[in-house]
């Protein structure tokens, strides 16, 4: 039955989001439809208005939901009405050669259709009946949302999935770079640029690893102390440091063994490979717009056998990982309560990208009735 339901739309305007009645078309063959209990708004919804991300308008927003699945379609296995799930912005296939080799992030599929459901279907349209676009395969900052199964993880009904939803992609991206990227080891030191959404789930991988300095960059004081409470030994404010690296270098005892760049800009790339020691490795999380570049001293490589690495989704199987990470949140592991800044009702939803992007929120939380 196709479903009326509010949703977040970005029509092209800079900066600008819309929440709009829309209508969501039954699932197909091989698709569910969700009844979305929350979605957070993450830094990547945020690019696709300010174009680091260019993915064609309209387009309902929204990749970091959870809820609990309303219809089924033809030929599903393995899920069914009341199912609680959380939404995943990469679709598995299965089948390619990353799915078979266990880098199920990395699956070619995933990349075919940016703006559509895995096969290049679209169930979305707007009240006037025209097609919208739905990010990353989702399109989750709405009530009601049409998914394709490869794009839907289930997990145990018994935990809260406001708090759930943070795992579809800001706790994964930034958890999954310390223990899946990079697969940091007790004792280590490293050091953490950004302390946003994904930034503070590196730190707190880099707490459940073993690793025992922990020294968080950023800019915003409120962040630093937030930092802290998330396993940062140390803290920088780097817009008070005259020589970044020479300082992290300092305090890590002439240098990092692993240093995690969680903004997105080739600058600050470029700075946590320079804090790291011999045979460190920086790994790049933050996603640049397409024209930024970094660079290095190419010797160093060799010198120095330094490593520098992408970590993509958290080098994530969706399917193993969300429900780990959620049976390490029911066990008091893994912090998702703390995340939440703010929830806010799908009408705030500009208020929310606003907060988002002056820096107000660890993670604002769309929730909805």
């Amino acid at each position: 039955m196709q479903m009326r339901s509010k949703a977040v739309v970005f029509r092209g305007e800079k900066l600008t989001v819309h929440v709009e009645d829309i209508l969501v078309d039954p699932p197909g063959p091989g698709e569910v439809m969700i009844r979305m209990a929350a979605c957070g708004v993450c830094h990547s919804d945020l690019s696709v208005t300010n174009g680091t991300l260019p993915l064609a308008p309209p387009i309902i927003l929204g990749h970091e939901g959870a809820g609990v699945i309303s219809q089924v379609g033809p030929g599903v296995a393995g899920l069914q009405v009341g199912d609680h799930v959380i939404s995943s912005f990469v679709h598995t296939c299965g089948k390619c050669r990353h799915c078979v080799t266990g880098r199920a992030n990395l699956c070619d599929a995933a990349r075919a259709t940016p703006g559509a459901l895995f096969g290049g279907h679209l169930r979305t349209s707007d009240a006037s009946g025209r097609p919208l676009n739905v990010m990353a395969g989702c399109g989750v900052m709405a009530e009601y949302a049409t998914l394709h199964e490869n794009s839907v993880v289930k997990i145990t009904p018994d935990a809260p999935l406001d708090r759930c939803a943070l795992i579809g992609c800001g706790v994964m991206t930034g958890w999954g770079a310390v223990c899946n990227t990079a697969k940091v080891e007790p004792g280590t030191a490293c050091v953490v640029f950004g302390a946003g959404g994904v930034g503070l789930n590196a730190i707190q991988g880099c707490q459940a690893a073993g690793a025992t300095l922990i020294v968080a960059v950023d800019t915003l004081a409120s962040k630093l102390e937030l930092a802290k409470t998330f396993g940062a030994t140390h803290v920088v404010d780097a817009s008070k440091s005259t020589n970044l690296v020479k300082e992290l270098r300092g305090l890590t005892d002439g240098g990092a063994d692993y240093a995690f760049e969680c903004v997105g800009h080739g600058d600050i790339v470029a700075q946590a490979y320079g804090c790291l020691r011999k045979g460190g490795t920086a790994i790049v999380v933050g996603v640049a717009p397409p024209d930024n570049t970094t660079s290095i001293r190419t010797a160093s490589l060799a010198f120095e056998e330094k490593t520098l690495k992408g970590s993509f989704y958290g080098s994530t199987r969706p399917r193993h990982d969300f429900p780990r990470l959620v049976s390490l949140y029911q066990a008091g592991k893994l912090k998702l309560d703390e995340l939440i800044t703010r929830r806010y009702p799908i009408e705030e939803a500009p208020q929310a990208f606003d907060d988002l992007a002056q820096g107000r929120n660890a993670r604002g939380v769309i929730v909805f009735d």
